[in-house]
């Protein structure tokens, strides 16, 4: 065997040097390097970094005031019962048979001697709003005017914040169809609703009530709206 089979087979012979063997001899030096590593680390936050303290949250109560009870109120007695009412007694009472009403006649009282009727007085019916009988109730003829005046009187300030309501009007109506008087008769719950409500009644026109066949004055009541479209 020559030399260069010798130095062959003894290469052979040497295990070859893998990752692991390269990884695991290094182990020392990544372990104290990490260490090293560590140490600098927190050595610079424990030097560089702010102090901190805890905030003052503590507190002063307030002195506590005692509280006088009122006196014990004494509750009176309940009312004694009420007495049942005597029953009636149906008294007896004697009538006579004799007593008899005088019959009446035309003889004994004519007509042109009898009493002339009492005279009317006359009322005035447009003071208030009172019960006023009619047969044809009256129509209102000019109701684009009517709207009109709505959309003018309307508040603006409740109109831009959208708030309406319902006014509840009486209306005297005369033998013409004017109206010559309006009364509230249930508020809208808003003033300015309400007189706003009163100036477009104003504006109302009728045709003229019927009882019967004659024409007659009369109260009404109407609601009055107003809203936001």
């Amino acid at each position: 065997m020559n030399d260069t089979d010798f130095e062959q087979t003894h290469q052979d012979a040497v295990p070859h040097e893998t990752a692991n063997d390269r990884f695991k001899k290094s182990f020392n030096t990544w372990f104290w390097g990490s260490v090293v590593a560590a140490t600098v680390v927190h050595f610079a936050m424990f030097m560089f970094w702010p102090t901190l303290t805890a905030e003052d949250v503590s507190f002063d109560s307030e002195e506590l005031v005692a509280i006088e009870l009122p006196p014990e109120i004494e509750i009176p007695p309940p009312p004694q019962a009420i007495s049942r009412p005597a029953t009636p007694v149906i008294a007896a009472a004697d009538i006579s048979e004799d007593i008899t009403i005088a019959p009446t006649t035309f003889e004994d009282n004519p007509v042109e001697e009898l009493p002339p009727p009492p005279d009317e007085e006359a009322v005035d019916i447009s003071a208030a709003p009172t019960f006023t009988p009619y047969t044809v109730r009256p129509d209102l003829t000019n109701e684009r005017e009517v709207q009109r005046a709505l959309e003018r009187e309307y508040p603006p300030i409740l109109r831009d914040a959208g708030i309406g309501g319902t006014v509840n009007v009486h209306f005297f109506i005369d033998e013409e169809g004017m109206v010559q008087r309006t009364l509230v008769a249930q508020t809208s719950g808003h003033a300015s609703l309400d007189e706003a409500a009163l100036r477009v009644a104003n504006v109302f026109r009728f045709t003229p009530a019927l009882n019967l066949d004659k024409i007659v004055p009369v109260w009404i009541a109407i609601p009055i709206t107003f809203q936001t479209r």
